[in-house]
C-alpha cells in the first residue's frame, strides 16, 4: 500500500510535501530493531528515549521513509507530523484494513477489566461471536491468550483486530487505559460505543495531576468515540459528572447506570456470600436480576456492560438475563477457596486506594467475623499512594498484613515502611508466599481474607528479574496444608 493510502485525509498533506507518497509500504516499526525491508520507521519521543536517535539503524535495515516530530536526517523521505503515534495508529488500521464490526472501549480507573469480560459474556450468552482485549489478555470463541498491557500498541492492536475479524468475531470489548488513550492507541479503531466507570488516584508517576489524568480517560469520549454513538457512564462516582458532562459536550448518545441512572437505574440491592439480588427499571420495565459474584462495585461493572451490551443490539430483557451466568474476571475478587470452618478466601487485583477500599467494603455485609487484608505497593510507581494505602487498610480490614509486590528497582523495606507508617497495627512480611501462608493460618468461621494486589498476575517483578508467582496458587496451597 502507498504511504499517501495510509496517511489519509489527516496526514496526506504532510507526506505529499515530503515526496513520499508514492513510498510503497510493506509494514510499519516503531522499534528500529524490528525494521524490515519496505517499513516505514517512527520515530517517536517517549519519557526514556528519542526515536530519532534510532534513524539510522532503520535506514540501514531497509526502512523507506521516516514519520517524526522534528526534522532528522535520514537519506529517504521524512514526514514531520504533530503526533506521530496518532498517525502510526491510523496506518496500522488502514494497513491491516479489518476488524471486528462492532467495537466497545471502557475507560476509567478499576472495573475495565471486569466490563470487557462482561461485555463478552453478555453478547455471547446472545448469540454473537464475542471477544475481549485488555489487561488479562485476549478472549475470543477460539483462544485465551495471558496478555500484560491493558491497551496494546497500535500495531499489535490492529494485528490483533485482525486476526479476531478472520477467525469470525463480529464484536469485541477492550480496554481504554489513560496510557493508551494518551498516546493514541486507540485512534484507529472504529467505535460503536464507549463506557465509563469511575476515577481514583492512579498513575501519578504518569499524570502530573488528577485532573490530567481525567482528561485523557476523557478523549474516548470527546476524540475517538464518533459523535451521537451510545456513551454508557457509570452514574455513582464523583467524577461521574464529568464524564458525563464531556460526553454531552461531545455529542453523543449519554446512558447512564446506577443508583442514580437513568438508562438501567438500580433500585436496590440485597448481599449474600456468592452472590447479590439487584432490582434494575428500564424504563418501565422491572427486573430482578442475580448476579453470581460479591460486592456493590460488581454491580456497577454488571450495569455498565449491560448498558454496552444493549446500546450495541442485545435486547434489554436478554442482556440482564445474560448477568445471571456472569464469570469474574480473573483475579477480581475471585473466591480461591473456604476453610473447613467456611472462611473465605480471595484474590483481587485491587492496587490502587479507591479499588482497595472498594474491595474491602464490599466483603463487610457478609462477613461475620474479621476481614484479613495482605497487600503491598510496587516499586518504581506513584510513591503517594502506599500510606493512603496503609491507611484505608487499617480502617476498614480488621488485620492488615504488608507485604511485597513488585518492588522492581526500589528496596522492598523501604516501600513496605512507606505503608506501615500508616497502619500502626499492621503486620509486616516481606515475603509475600509467607504473608499469605499466615493470614490463612489465622482464618476462623465467618472470616474473609483479601490477597490483594497482584490478581491474575503470574509473576513478581523483583530488581530486573520477574519470578514466577501466583496470589491464585499461594492461597490454594495455604488453604490445602491448613485444612488437612
Amino acid at each position: 500500500m502507498l504511504l499517501g493510502t495510509l496517511a489519509g485525509e489527516d496526514y496526506k498533506n504532510q507526506v505529499s510535501a515530503a515526496g513520499a507518497a508514492g513510498v510503497e509500504v510493506a509494514g510499519l516499526s516503531a522499534d528500529s530493531r524490528k525494521v524490515e525491508p519496505g517499513t516505514v520507521f517512527f520515530a517517536l519521543s517517549g519519557s526514556k528515549a528519542d526515536g530519532g536517535t534510532y534513524v539510522a539503524d532503520a535506514v540501514s535495515k531497509g526502512a523507506v521513509a521516516v514519520v517524526a516530530s522534528h526534522p532528522v536526517e535520514a537519506s529517504l523521505p521524512v514526514v514531520v507530523v504533530d503526533n506521530p503515534r496518532r498517525f502510526l495508529a491510523l496506518a496500522a488500521a488502514r494497513l491491516v484494513g479489518r476488524q471486528p464490526k462492532t467495537m466497545v472501549a471502557v475507560t476509567g480507573t478499576a472495573g475495565k477489566t471486569s466490563v470487557a469480560s462482561f461485555t463478552r459474556q453478555i453478547w455471547a450468552f446472545a448469540g454473537h461471536a464475542a471477544a475481549q482485549i485488555g489487561t488479562t489478555g485476549v478472549i475470543s470463541p477460539s483462544r485465551s491468550d495471558y496478555g500484560s498491557l491493558t491497551t496494546p500498541d497500535p500495531l499489535a492492536l490492529h494485528t490483533l483486530l485482525g486476526e479476531l475479524a478472520d477467525e469470525g468475531v463480529t464484536h469485541a470489548a477492550m480496554e481504554a487505559s489513560s496510557h493508551g488513550l494518551d498516546q493514541s492507541r486507540l485512534d484507529g479503531v472504529v467505535l460503536s460505543a464507549a463506557g465509563f466507570t469511575n476515577l481514583g488516584r492512579d498513575h501519578m508517576d504518569y499524570h502530573p495531576t488528577v485532573e490530567d489524568y481525567m482528561a485523557a480517560k476523557m478523549r474516548l469520549f470527546d476524540t475517538l468515540l464518533p459523535k451521537g454513538s451510545p456513551a454508557v457512564i457509570y452514574a455513582d462516582d464523583p467524577w461521574s459528572d464529568e464524564a458525563i458532562r464531556v460526553a454531552t459536550a461531545s455529542g453523543h448518545d449519554v446512558r447512564t447506570v446506577g443508583r442514580k441512572g437513568t438508562f438501567l437505574s438500580l433500585k436496590r440491592v440485597e448481599h449474600f456470600r456468592h452472590k447479590q439480588v439487584a432490582e434494575v427499571h428500564h424504563g418501565e420495565q422491572i427486573f430482578e436480576v442475580h448476579i453470581p459474584l460479591a460486592g456493590d462495585f460488581q454491580i456497577a461493572n454488571a450495569l455498565v456492560s449491560a448498558g454496552l451490551a444493549i446500546s450495541t443490539g442485545v435486547p434489554v430483557a436478554v442482556a440482564l438475563k445474560a448477568l445471571e451466568t456472569l464469570v469474574g474476571a480473573s483475579g477480581r475478587l475471585e473466591l480461591i477457596g473456604q476453610t473447613k470452618a467456611g472462611a473465605l478466601a480471595y484474590v483481587d487485583y485491587a492496587h490502587k486506594p479507591d479499588a482497595l477500599e472498594n474491595v474491602l467494603t464490599s466483603v463487610r455485609p457478609f462477613t461475620t467475623g474479621r476481614v484479613i487484608v495482605v497487600f503491598g505497593c510496587g516499586g518504581d510507581r506513584d510513591k503517594g499512594k502506599r500510606p493512603i494505602m496503609g491507611e484505608i487498610a487499617s480502617r476498614l480490614a480488621d488485620i492488615t498484613i504488608v507485604t511485597d509486590d513488585n518492588p522492581r528497582s526500589e528496596v522492598p523495606a523501604t516501600i513496605r515502611s512507606e505503608i506501615m507508617a500508616a497502619t500502626p497495627k499492621g503486620i509486616e512480611i516481606g515475603d509475600r508466599a509467607q504473608a499469605i501462608r499466615a493470614a490463612v493460618a489465622m482464618l476462623s468461621a465467618g472470616d474473609t481474607l483479601i490477597v490483594a494486589g497482584k490478581g491474575h498476575e503470574e509473576g513478581q517483578t523483583v530488581g530486573g528479574t520477574t519470578l514466577p508467582f501466583s496470589d491464585h496458587a499461594e492461597v490454594r496451597h495455604a488453604l490445602e496444608e491448613f485444612d488437612r
